[in-house]
């Protein structure tokens, strides 16, 4: 018996389909995806900060009053708040006060920041305790520390008088009611809550800076001083950079502690950009004028920033 094979005929090949990606498709997926991550922050940015500064420049050009919030009119009236605002002696006094307040705050909050950030740089018995203690300044409100203070500076009552009355020193300092005394006075107490936020970011700089540098330092003959000098310093560059750009962002617009402490007084003494701002637009309800010292505040945190950007640009280089 024979067994015959038969072969089947063979199967036409199916058509084989291009597999191959679109690169043009690819690539527009890859953007539509980064802009969809991107798109929440834009309109974040556009809803809270682009919409309210728009509208501040815009107001700084209208005659806006109280009654526009009923009326919905607030008419243009050209450069008027803008030519009001700089020929007034109150905002020329406000300028320099802000400038004198910020650069006096950046540099005692800085100085002693980085001078207890390098103590507490070395390990020594309840080193962590005191750094928390330092830290409570920094996490009471604002608010709450200007009122504080503001007891403790009272020429009369005031704790701080009394001790130095009782040291024999003199108890009778104007602290706050004196025109000489009163931006000093608001400096110091700035400083004393600025501290700690110094001190915890330059610390955590610190930390972050290898200890074969000082060895290689000790090594070749180099003071306590020097090593600060050649090493820590140019270590912690960028972060000082960090903090002062920080601190400056937080300082040269303070509003509350001002309040809290003196109101912008005695005499104007203590007035910056911040409280005249908040003086022309919810005192006097002259919300153009306001409009215009808030858009110079908004110029001078720009221009800062756009050296800090070129500073930092170039040091990349």
């Amino acid at each position: 018996m024979t067994t015959s094979t038969v072969t089947a005929p063979p199967s036409a090949a199916a058509p084989r389909k291009d597999t191959a990606p679109d690169p043009a498709r690819a690539r527009l997926r890859r953007r539509i995806a980064r802009w969809g991550f991107v798109a929440p922050a834009v309109v974040f940015m556009l809803l809270f900060f682009g919409y309210p500064l728009v509208r501040n420049v815009v107001m700084s050009f209208q005659h806006y009053t109280p009654k526009t919030f009923f009326t919905g009119e607030a008419p243009f009236n050209g450069a008027d708040n803008w030519s009001s605002v700089f020929q007034d002696a109150l905002f020329g006094k406000a300028l320099w006060h802000t400038l004198v307040f910020t650069a006096g705050s950046l540099l005692g909050q800085f100085c002693i920041g980085l001078a207890l950030a390098v103590f507490f740089n070395r390990r020594f018995p309840l080193g962590g305790v005191l750094r928390s203690l330092i830290l409570l300044p920094w996490l009471v409100p604002m608010v709450v520390s200007g009122v504080v203070w503001r007891r403790i500076l009272d020429q009369d009552t005031g704790v701080l008088n009394t001790f130095l009355d009782t040291l024999g020193l003199g108890g009778h300092t104007p602290w706050l009611t004196s025109p000489g005394m009163a931006l000093l006075s608001v400096i110091l107490v700035n400083i004393w809550i600025g501290i700690p936020f110094n001190m915890v970011i330059l610390y955590g700089g610190l930390q972050e800076i290898p200890r074969e540098l000082y060895e290689a330092a000790a090594l070749d003959g180099a003071s306590a001083w020097r090593s600060f000098r050649s090493v820590t310093l140019p270590m912690l560059k960028p972060v000082i950079t960090v903090v002062l750009v920080l601190g400056f962002m937080s300082t040269v617009k303070i509003l509350d502690l001002i309040l809290a402490l003196t109101d912008g007084g005695p005499a104007d003494a203590t007035q910056t950009l911040g409280t005249l701002t908040y003086q022309n637009s919810f005192v006097e309800l002259d919300f153009g004028a306001g409009a215009v010292v808030g858009n110079v505040l908004i110029l001078i945190s720009a221009v800062f920033a756009v050296f800090y950007l070129r500073a930092n640009r170039t040091e990349g280089k």
